[in-house]
């Protein structure tokens, strides 16, 4: 009779460390898992292409075809539908981002997904700044604007001059030089925001 017991006890020991060691098992997967699957988020163009991801301006063709039809601009709409979904001040700075972009050639979504990224779209940042985008921003120093569209004019100039035309054309190429300290967040959340804008 005790060795009957005795062996219960044993095989429900074992069963209970089995079952410990499934679930342990089991957490380690997930968590590569979900290494894995952020890390294929965050390598945006595969290296073989030989496109840049924001080196172009996503305009439309502005050519007329010989049914007299022209292709609409609808850039601006989206722009507006997604700054009023978010309650946005930029909502009336929908043309000027599409200016700017297309004045130093590059994806008209990349703006507004910075800003979502760093200020909500404009809801979080420093007091009369104009600076939903954390730009020139670290610790006690604030670049402040005199409008939306001194800093639309500002950060896209800068972002071409100092990104884009150094090879940063990727979201996880800008953000090693403009947010140094990100674990690969601030790139996650700007993909995130340019796919919505899509």
């Amino acid at each position: 009779m005790k060795f009957m017991k005795k062996t219960a006890i044993y095989f429900s020991l074992f069963f209970i460390l089995l079952l410990i060691n499934g679930i342990i098992v089991y957490k380690m997967y997930r968590r590569h898992h979900k290494e894995v699957v952020d890390k294929k988020i965050l390598e945006e163009i595969d290296p073989q292409q030989s496109y840049n991801q924001f080196n172009f301006s996503m305009a439309p063709v502005s050519k007329s075809m010989k049914t007299q039809v022209f292709l609409s601009d609808n850039r601006v709409a989206n722009l507006k539908a997604f700054f009023r979904k978010y309650n946005s001040d930029l909502y009336d700075h929908a043309e000027k981002i599409v200016e700017v972009s297309d004045k130093y050639k590059f994806d008209y979504r990349l703006l507004p997904a910075i800003a979502m990224q760093e200020s909500g779209l404009c809801r979080t940042i420093p007091y009369e700044s104009y600076n939903c985008w954390g730009w020139g921003i670290y610790g006690d120093t604030v670049t402040r604007f005199d409008s939306y569209d001194d800093a639309l004019e500002t950060v896209a100039k800068g972002i071409k001059d100092h990104y884009i035309d150094n090879g940063l054309v990727t979201a996880s190429a800008i953000m090693k030089k403009y947010t140094p300290s990100s674990n690969g967040s601030w790139a996650y959340g700007v993909n995130t925001f340019l796919r919505l804008l899509e």
